[in-house]
């Protein structure tokens, strides 16, 4: 028995033809923004190279393909920044989140949750995570713990202090839900 050893094949260059199918395939798999679908096509360039003699057309691409409506930054904003959310994170890392998948800053802004939004993020945080009043008593160096979790997860202090601290679930569900009367009034 044997065995030759399998010699890698080298990809051929891409060309524009290629490029185009390796972008549909792309934006057809994946929720894109504009700047993650250009990276991706930038990254293949460089691992299979180019054939064509100009240059790579993939701001075209890019931007027929926003043109076309397969890439919505907006609509990616929306869909990214309450996905985070209703997995518990907070502003600053749906910021964070955002800002990396090249999402402009005045469309991170629009996306911003208020008040009641963010203490909601945090209190699912909370639940899944069992701090504060879902969780079992901790001493002062356990809710510190949690505490560092819930901003390590984009929180504001204030926020997860609060429910860190708090007596019990009723109270927290009270406090979000003066938030959202406050945001209904204004």
């Amino acid at each position: 028995m044997c065995a030759s050893p399998r010699q890698k094949r080298t990809p051929r260059p891409l060309d524009a033809a290629r490029l185009d199918e390796l972008a549909l395939a792309y934006v057809a798999r994946f929720a894109a923004s504009g700047a993650k679908l250009e990276s991706y096509l930038k990254r293949k360039l460089r691992e299979r190279g180019w054939a064509g003699e100009e240059e790579p057309p993939v701001a075209a691409i890019v931007e027929r393909f926003v043109r076309a409506g397969y890439i919505d930054d907006a609509a990616y904003a929306r869909m990214k920044a309450g996905s985070l959310r209703r997995r518990g994170y907070g502003e600053r890392r749906v910021g964070q989140a955002l800002g990396a998948a090249g999402i402009a800053p005045d469309l991170r802004e629009e996306v911003r949750s208020g008040l009641a939004g963010q203490r909601r993020a945090a209190a699912i945080l909370a639940r899944r995570r069992r701090f504060g009043p879902w969780g079992e008593p901790v001493e002062r160096d356990g809710r510190e713990k949690q505490l560092a979790a819930m901003l390590r997860a984009g929180h504001p202090h204030n926020i997860a202090r609060t429910i860190v601290h708090a007596s019990d679930i009723a109270a927290v569900e009270a406090w979000i839900e003066s938030a959202a009367a406050d945001e209904e009034d204004e």
